[in-house]
């Protein structure tokens, strides 16, 4: 298992480096997860990062890419510049979600 360190407690992640439990997720673990991608957060990132966020805490499942573009108003193209790994590896991934189902 991987686990990654923040404030001083130990997250375990799966084989692909997402956080095993979704409640374990903070702030702080958006930021690392980002800054390892090389991304510096802006107001944009969090709006998609809190939308995923919140569709899960609902639906216990990220949102379909459609469903993301169209409720936070990013195109594709927009979602991809600002996660470069883009919505499921890189956007879900720094908001605490478990691996979406059918991400490669």
């Amino acid at each position: 298992m991987n686990f990654l360190h923040v404030d001083g407690r130990e997250i375990e992640l799966d084989e692909d480096g997402f956080i095993i439990d979704p409640e374990e997720w903070t702030e702080d673990v958006a930021r690392l997860f980002a800054a390892n991608e090389g991304i510096d957060l802006t107001g944009e990132h969090w709006k998609v990062i809190n939308y995923l966020r919140e569709y899960y805490a609902e639906n216990q499942i990220a949102p379909m890419i459609r469903k993301l573009c169209k409720d936070t108003g990013f195109s594709l193209k927009q979602i991809y510049e600002l996660f470069p790994a883009g919505p499921a590896k890189g956007a879900c991934r720094i908001a605490g979600l478990p691996k979406p189902t059918g991400c490669v």
